[in-house]
């Protein structure tokens, strides 16, 4: 039997702003964006050919909105990892990408936080 985490949602202000971000800054694919009413889609992201993705959720009332940005109270919500940091640490500090710390290179491997266009905040990651 083989399980995993095959999407996770992520509460956003806008759709049509986050898929720009996601794709457009972070690189990431758009798997699916089908309307299922006038108000609401389905729209998932993923960082290439991996199992894991996102399903980007349109808040829609103010219980939502109040979390749009900090859905883990301020903790890192996710990780991205890469099997070339310096690369993709460099693509993403030119495409505007913002980073709360310096690279650091720890005994597990190298890691920085950054923020998505809302303030959550991601570890990229390379692991040794």
């Amino acid at each position: 039997m083989s399980r995993f985490i095959g999407m996770i949602t992520l509460v956003v202000r806008d759709y049509d702003e986050a898929i720009a971000w996601y794709t457009e800054v972070l690189g990431f694919s758009l798997v699916n964006d089908t309307a299922l009413s006038e108000t609401k889609r389905w729209v998932v992201v993923a960082p290439g050919n991996v199992d894991t993705r996102l399903l980007l959720a349109k808040a829609d009332d103010d219980r939502q909105k109040a979390r749009v940005g900090n859905q883990t109270g301020g903790r890192v919500a996710l990780f991205l990892h890469t099997d070339d940091f310096p690369v993709d640490h460099a693509k993403m500090v030119e495409a505007g990408v913002h980073f709360l710390d310096e690279p650091r290179h720890e005994t597990y491997g190298s890691v920085a936080v950054f923020e998505d266009l809302y303030g959550n905040k991601w570890d990229l990651l390379e692991l040794k």
